[in-house]
């Protein structure tokens, strides 16, 4: 009989392994001369993440796992999952309102899903809006944040 892994693994445990994938997953997105295997590791690993974030985590930590792992999805090509998960974070936000800096994040993950998918006036719109919503976050780094993942789109 095998234990069921969300309660054989304690919360400190799990916390530690959500923060801890997480911050990996930055280090192989971050990576400039990325190998394939490290692409296929860094998808693996957010997906790992956000699983653990799902025993321990609270609704934003869901939200933003979604977006890390639609990011991945999107550096490794993977149109059709980077779309699915970029949804996933959009619908959380809209939803429940996380404020200006997630909802301008999901129009961002929206328009790099959608650019991947080549469907790129859909992702200009979601880069309009991205720019438009973000000009709202208060705190001039994560805007400055906000336009560094929109330049180049």
């Amino acid at each position: 009989m095998n234990a069921d892994p969300t309660t054989a693994i304690d919360s400190a445990a799990h916390r530690d392994c959500a923060v801890s994938l997480f911050n990996y997953t930055w280090t192989l997105l971050n990576k400039i001369d990325r190998t394939s295997e490290e692409s296929n590791e860094m998808v693996r690993s957010a997906y790992a993440s956000r699983w653990h974030w799902g025993v321990v985590g609270e609704p934003i930590n869901f939200a933003r796992g979604e977006w890390q792992i639609s990011r991945c999805c999107a550096e490794a090509g993977q149109a059709e999952a980077a779309l699915h998960h970029a949804q996933l974070y959009f619908d959380a936000c809209t939803r429940d309102d996380y404020g200006p800096f997630d909802l301008a994040f999901a129009h961002e993950g929206m328009a790099r899903a959608l650019r991947i998918a080549d469907r790129k006036d859909e992702a200009s719109s979601h880069i309009e809006k991205a720019r438009l919503i973000g000009a709202g976050i208060k705190k001039d780094e994560d805007r400055a944040w906000l336009e560094d993942n929109l330049t180049g789109m």
